[in-house]
């Protein structure tokens, strides 16, 4: 025990040093937001945090692996920017959410979050000044673009900022230490049918089910009574201080979300950028291809093209378009420059690939 009493005041003395360069580096954080605030500069900058994040994943040498480097610092991160000029985030609700979770991941546990109850109300935040940032999801690997996400960039003015790829898990989440003491299971419908074969496996399928219009509220109602369980996420498991008895549960257990950080400024180049655009082409045969061509002709990637009906008489449709670079780059402004006079190009951001 002696030993262990040793290993404790160490690990005390260092704590007092993180404590004492942690709010040594808050000081400098001040004096930044008051420059920042000053000349109207945006206090999210994500390819400057990517440069810090980077740079640590060089100089580390110790236990500390990538992600849990980034766990870290983008924490403190968070508490950097409530310390410079604290800034509401809207995101697609409820509270609990995988939206949410999302968020906080950026944000911080400090932020100041906004649930809303539709992607479009998100934009309607950001359009009228009620949040900075907006956090939407805009595709999934196994069920495609989110098409009122793609709808909402085009009619409104936000840009994207970032873009976060997150691994949907399932949660068993319950305060029961034996699952063979689980009497109730609470679940959105779709969770739960997500996590089929967990619950076979576990032979809890003839435990009753409790459908709940959301995770968020699958999670409360577990925590609230004995022998309850939830499938939820871990955000809405934490938020009700509910225990997570096994942490992935799905089926596919390659489920992934790209989600988007939306707001009102333009980032600087970064590297390994990423732009988006919505362009409408020409009425005609061949005009796409056209388009195409252009993007060859400048050696610029395309990664990702969508179609979206325009929503307007007949059935002409504009296309949501993510490729390489950033809109300052001269190849890119090449290919704008060539098809501005016949084609509409709007567009959506350049930020950091999977920030």
């Amino acid at each position: 025990m002696k030993e262990i009493e040793t290993y404790r005041k160490q690990i005390d003395e260092i704590d007092n040093q993180i404590l004492k360069f942690l709010n040594d580096r808050m000081e400098i954080v001040k004096e930044i937001g008051r420059v920042k605030q000053t000349s109207g500069t945006s206090i999210y900058r994500p390819e400057r945090e990517k440069e810090i994040l980077d740079r640590l994943k060089l100089l580390n040498k110790g236990a500390l692996n990538p992600q849990a480097i980034d766990a870290i610092f983008l924490e403190v991160f968070a508490v950097s920017r409530n310390l410079e000029f604290p800034e509401k985030i809207a995101y697609l609700g409820p509270e609990g959410s995988y939206t949410h979770q999302v968020a906080e991941s950026r944000f911080g546990a400090m932020g100041n979050y906004i649930g809303v109850s539709s992607i479009e109300a998100v934009f309607h935040a950001l359009e009228n000044k009620e949040a900075k940032y907006g956090v939407v999801p805009v595709e999934n690997n196994t069920e495609g673009a989110v098409g009122t996400t793609l709808d909402c960039l085009g009619k409104f003015s936000a840009k994207i900022v970032a873009e976060i790829y997150m691994d949907i898990h399932h949660s068993f989440a319950t305060a029961c230490e034996d699952i063979k003491k689980v009497k109730r299971i609470y679940s959105h419908p779709q969770g739960y049918n997500q996590c089929r074969r967990f619950l076979e496996e576990h032979m809890l399928l003839g435990i009753e089910f409790v459908p709940t219009k959301s995770k968020a509220e699958a999670a409360r109602k577990a925590s609230e009574e004995e022998g309850a369980a939830a499938i939820c996420s871990h955000i809405a498991a934490k938020l009700c201080n509910l225990p997570i008895l096994f942490g992935k549960i799905e089926d596919n257990l390659a489920n992934q979300t790209r989600f988007l950080i939306l707001s009102d400024f333009k980032n600087k180049k970064g590297i390994h950028n990423k732009t988006s655009i919505l362009a409408k082409t020409d009425d005609k045969p061949g005009g796409l291809v056209e388009f195409l061509q252009t993007f060859q002709a400048q050696k610029v990637n395309l990664t990702k093209i969508e179609s979206r009906p325009t929503k307007e008489r007949g059935f002409q449709s504009m296309f949501y378009m993510d490729f390489e670079g950033h809109i300052d780059d001269e190849n890119v402004q090449r290919v704008i420059e060539e098809n501005k006079d016949r084609n509409d190009i709007k567009w959506l951001g350049s930020y950091i690939c999977r920030g």
